[in-house]
């Protein structure tokens, strides 16, 4: 992954804050103050989500993109609390209000989905919403993002999480490369 930082071949780093996260902020869907990102990578989600009021810590498994966040949020005047390490080991405290992940889930669970549960139990409490934004295996493209169907995360995520809402909807990471996602509201059991 350093590699792919290093060499910019990054197309879910758009440098622009997700659409269809902001638009489950401002419906009021992720309601609380403190979140964590998991996956931030330069952290522009996180930045915009502190500019919105959260406080928020926010973690990538590659160092690379933690630096360039801690850049970005210093130039922007933001505090947010930016990891480098394997959220799967690492204690980040919590439990938060909130969680939210731009395209973890969808490429962690056929790795390690015990241990990312797991983390995500860690964080966590009843009540805590979870917003993942992941590949939607209704359209598999050759240099698209990994893909989920429904019935596989409803199955995986029933143990420890009620889904709230689910919808479909495009990424919108370049002009010219939009493939279809989920949108998935969670609330921890």
């Amino acid at each position: 992954m350093r590699q792919i930082y290093a060499a910019g071949e990054t197309p879910w780093d758009s440098g622009v804050p997700s659409s269809e996260l902001i638009r489950t902020v401002e419906a009021g869907e992720l309601p609380g103050i403190t979140l964590l990102e998991l996956g931030c990578g330069t952290g522009t989600n996180a930045i915009e989500l502190s500019r919105r009021g959260y406080r928020v810590k926010a973690i990538d498994l590659v160092d690379l993109p933690i630096e360039k966040a801690r850049e970005k949020a210093r130039n922007a005047g933001v505090d947010v609390e930016f990891l480098s390490g394997d959220l799967t080991t690492m204690e980040l405290g919590g439990p938060f209000d909130c969680l939210f992940d731009l395209g973890l889930y969808h490429g962690i669970r056929n790795r390690d989905l015990v241990g990312f549960l797991s983390a995500l139990r860690r964080v966590s409490r009843p009540g805590t919403r979870w917003l993942s934004l992941a590949g939607n295996a209704m359209e598999i493209l050759p240099d698209g993002p990994p893909v989920v169907r429904e019935e596989e995360f409803r199955a995986e995520l029933k143990p420890l999480f009620r889904i709230l809402r689910v919808r479909e909807f495009r990424f919108d990471l370049r002009p010219d490369f939009q493939p279809l996602a989920w949108s998935i509201l969670a609330e921890r059991l």
